[in-house]
C-alpha cells in the first residue's frame, strides 16, 4: 500500500484487521439511490456505505455548490458509528474507500477525512471492478462495528470559498484548475448547470485522466509528469461542477508530491449562481 492507494490484493489480505475501516462510497448523479442498491446486492466484506448525498454533503442552499460540505458533527457521528478512531492502542484507523466511478466518490471521502486531520486513509485502487476481477470475495450483509472515537482536526487551509478565489486567483503564483471534461470546460456541453463555461482564468486538468480506462491510477511519475506545468505553484485551487470530482484531481496531486492544492468547494455550481448566462466564459 502507499499513503493514498491500496492494492485488492492488499486489502484482501487485510480484511480481518481490526485497524481498518472499509467504506463503500458507490454512487451515481443520475440516480441517487443506486449506489446503496448495489452496495446491497454487493460490497466488500466488513465494507460500511456513505451516501454522498446524506453523509459526504450538507444540505443544498442558493448558493455554495450542489454538494457543499457536510455538517462535521454529523460526519463525525458517522465516522463513530462506522469504528473509525482517531487514537487507542493500535493508533488511528485506516480508512479504505472504493467506488466503481474512477475515484470520483471515494476520493471524496478521502478528501474529506484529510480536511478533518485524519491522514490514515487511502483509496482501493480500480475500485469496485478490479475487486471482482479478481475474485475477491463478495457479502450482501451490512457490517456492525464497534463505536470508534474520530475526534476531528479541520484544516480550514485546505479550503478556499469564492471570495478567496475571486481576490487570489489571477495572482502569481496561484493556479486555478478546472476539473471537469474538455467541452464543459470550453462551454460546449453543459448537463447540469444553468449556465456553461469555466471560471475566467482556469485551466483545464480533467478529473478522469488521473485513472487509465480500467479505472486504475495512472503511476506517480505520470501524475507528477501531468502536473508539470504548474508544479512549482504556491496555490493551485481546484475546483469541478460541484466539488466532488475535483477531489480526484487533489488525490492526483497527493500522489504527485504536490501538496499545495485547495478545494473549492462550492466549484462551478456556486460559481455560477452568481452570475447571469453573459457573464460565464465561453469561446
Amino acid at each position: 500500500m502507499s499513503n493514498t492507494l491500496v492494492s485488492v490484493g492488499w486489502l484482501q489480505d487485510h480484511l480481518a484487521d481490526p485497524t481498518i475501516a472499509i467504506v463503500d462510497c458507490r454512487f451515481a448523479l443520475t440516480d441517487p439511490t443506486a449506489g446503496q442498491q448495489h452496495y446491497h446486492q454487493g460490497h466488500i466484506p466488513g465494507a460500511h456505505y456513505l451516501d454522498l448525498n446524506r453523509h459526504l454533503a450538507g444540505p443544498v442552499q442558493r448558493h455554495g455548490g450542489r454538494h457543499p460540505l457536510p455538517s462535521i458533527p454529523a460526519l463525525t457521528a458517522t465516522l463513530r458509528q462506522i469504528g473509525v478512531n482517531s487514537t487507542g492502542d493500535r493508533g488511528p484507523t485506516l480508512v479504505v474507500a472504493y467506488d466503481d466511478s474512477r475515484f470520483a466518490f471515494a476520493a471524496r471521502l478521502w478528501w474529506l477525512l484529510r480536511y478533518l486531520g485524519h491522514d490514515r486513509v487511502a483509496v482501493l485502487d480500480g475500485g469496485w471492478a478490479a475487486w471482482q476481477a479478481a475474485g475477491a470475495p463478495i457479502e450482501t450483509a451490512a457490517p456492525t462495528a464497534q463505536p470508534g472515537n474520530f475526534t476531528p482536526q479541520v484544516q480550514p487551509q485546505a479550503v478556499v470559498d469564492i471570495h478567496q478565489v475571486k481576490a487570489q486567483k489571477d495572482q502569481p503564483g496561484v493556479v486555478l484548475v478546472d476539473s471537469r471534461e474538455g467541452d464543459r470546460y470550453r462551454g460546449e456541453r453543459e448537463p447540469i448547470d444553468p449556465v456553461a463555461g469555466h471560471i475566467p482564468g482556469a485551466v483545464n486538468y480533467p478529473w478522469a485522466e488521473v485513472t487509465d480506462a480500467q479505472g486504475l491510477a495512472r503511476s506517480p511519475a505520470e501524475q507528477r509528469h501531468r502536473w508539470a506545468a504548474i508544479a512549482d505553484a504556491d496555490t493551485i485551487m481546484v475546483y469541478c461542477g460541484s466539488g466532488v470530482t475535483a477531489c480526484v484531481n487533489l488525490l492526483s496531486l497527493d500522489l504527485a508530491g504536490i501538496t499545495t492544492g485547495k478545494l473549492y468547494v462550492g466549484s462551478w455550481s456556486d460559481w455560477c449562481s452568481y452570475l447571469p448566462v453573459a457573464e460565464a466564459e465561453a469561446p
